[in-house]
């Protein structure tokens, strides 16, 4: 098994090497930047006030066209073209964050010698396979919900084990507090 360090320096690797051989300069990576932009400035204040102007200018425009099917057909084709664009927009934004969160939580589980590593591609179970997993979690809030105790939690592979573990720890934590008061 190759150690800790070694992988992260094959994987910085194989992240430049990419970076290198696309040049960064690809249709994938210009979208990528430019959602990232887009997603950040229409989700200011400030967008959503040039949107506010906008449908007023129209509301107050519309006697001066004699409320026309043409001055409706504006605002709606104008509102379905950008919505529709947005979604795209959207959608990359969220599957970025989400893989980056994936990621993050896959890197807490691994460093945790008690955690079980099998949850680190928990998103690729099936939808009965997260609910086993769900009813076991429940299992295991209320086994700390009987202890009473914000502390107290669980390991999928060792529920029983690791509960008895981390309560004696925990009472022999207040118990070197109390002793340490006194």
């Amino acid at each position: 098994m190759a150690n800790p360090n070694e992988l992260e320096h094959n994987i910085e690797n194989e992240i430049r090497s990419r970076q290198i051989s696309r040049g960064k300069i690809g249709f994938k990576a210009r979208f990528e930047k430019i959602a990232a932009a887009i997603t950040k400035a229409t989700g200011s204040s400030t967008a959503f006030l040039i949107a506010v102007a906008v449908i007023l200018i129209w509301a107050f425009t519309g006697p001066v066209f004699h409320y026309s099917d043409t001055w409706q057909l504006v605002i709606n084709t104008s509102t379905t073209i950008i919505t529709f664009l947005m979604v795209f927009i959207i959608q990359q934004s969220q599957n970025k964050d989400s893989l980056a969160i994936q990621l993050k939580l896959n890197e807490l589980i691994a460093s945790d010698e008690r955690a079980s590593n099998r949850l680190i591609v928990v998103e690729d179970l099936t939808q009965d396979e997260l609910e086993v997993l769900k009813k076991f979690y429940i299992r295991l809030s209320e086994l700390a919900k009987k202890e009473n105790d914000l502390h107290s939690s669980h390991s999928v592979d060792e529920a029983g084990d690791i509960h008895q573990y981390k309560r004696s720890s925990h009472q022999a934590r207040i118990e070197q507090l109390k002793k340490k008061q006194s």
